[in-house]
């Protein structure tokens, strides 16, 4: 999983919604589109990377979405 890559296309897909007039409503939209359309190991590499400097390039809305949205991005634990 390329970490610059996945940082990327949050980016972009943050550059859509953040023009949207209703910033929470923004914020949750950016959320519900990567837990929908991304699969699981992308979310959670994504998460993992946001205290590490390679996440210094993630677009402070993008990051913010993300953080508020933490728990609801999580995988699910696989079952052993």
């Amino acid at each position: 999983m390329n970490l610059h890559n996945l940082i990327d296309m949050a980016n972009r897909i943050g550059d859509f919604f953040d023009s949207m007039p209703d910033r929470d409503a923004a914020l949750d939209d950016v959320a519900e589109h990567i837990k929908r359309f991304w699969e699981p190991r992308m979310r959670r590499a994504l998460l993992d990377a946001l205290d590490t400097p390679a996440a210094d390039t993630l677009h402070p809305f993008v990051r913010e979405a993300v953080v508020r949205h933490r728990e609801r991005l999580m995988p699910a634990a696989v079952p052993a």
